[in-house]
């Protein structure tokens, strides 16, 4: 699972070509109508991406350049970007959205080699400015899903799928208050495996359902459980 940002930067190309198809077929009433993120319409999740590419730019610069910049100027200021912008129509979407993807391109291609090498400070704490790229993609697929809108981790390349379904089980093997369990995907050749596996039931599915399941985009309607039982319950993916 690379995460070299040059080599992803053809996967998030693709992947936001794929969104701005998806926006290009919305009108007034899709944009406002509710998507699968509480409390956001499709405005809101499509202002929200506009705007984490132009955070990701301020993150890109501050590795380029050696400077403090935030992502964002406080998560007040996050919130007030995001709600300011959600009342536009879906011409006005559908450009903003573009050209702050095209900003992010520009900055990756700003970035001399040794650039990648810096850590920069996301919401969540230091990030290795090499990550910054598939931290992107990962925003434009998941929440191109959100948008409700006929695109489904179905739709997930299978690269990027293992990818975020390694990252989340990374991530839960951290975690005291993850249930134990294996992941089996791609048949039965891989296994990843989140706290003790002695006794801990098998979910067996592809890797895209075991990754919209871990990240609260899917119920694993079509995942197994050995031996036979409930879903363990995943806490909340951030």
């Amino acid at each position: 699972m690379t995460s070299d940002p040059l080599l992803l930067t053809g996967e998030l190309d693709e992947a936001t070509a794929r969104l701005l198809r998806t926006v290009a077929a919305l009108g007034n009433h899709d944009v406002a109508a509710p998507s699968l993120l509480p409390g956001w319409t499709r405005a809101h999740v499509l202002t929200h991406l506009a705007r984490n590419a132009d955070g990701f730019v301020n993150l890109l610069t501050s590795a380029r350049t050696g400077e403090a910049i935030p992502m964002y100027a406080s998560p007040e200021a996050r919130s007030a970007d995001i709600e300011a912008g959600a009342g536009r129509g879906p011409a006005d979407l559908m450009d903003d959205l573009r050209r702050s993807s095209q900003r992010f391109t520009a900055a990756v291609a700003e970035m001399p080699v040794e650039a990648w090498g810096a850590t920069v400070q996301t919401r969540r704490g230091p990030w290795p400015a090499a990550m910054l790229v598939w931290g992107r993609l990962r925003e434009v697929e998941v929440h191109h899903v959100d948008l409700g809108a006929d695109y489904r981790p179905t739709d997930w390349p299978d690269a990027f799928a293992q990818r975020l379904l390694h990252e989340v089980a990374a991530g839960l093997a951290g975690n005291p208050e993850a249930p134990a369990m294996v992941l089996r995907f791609d048949g039965v050749r891989h296994e990843l495996v989140v706290g003790d596996p002695e006794g801990a039931p098998t979910i067996t599915g592809p890797a895209p359902e075991l990754a919209a399941w871990l990240t609260g985009r899917s119920a694993g309607e079509v995942l197994t459980v050995t031996p036979d039982g409930p879903l363990p319950t995943p806490p909340e993916w951030i």
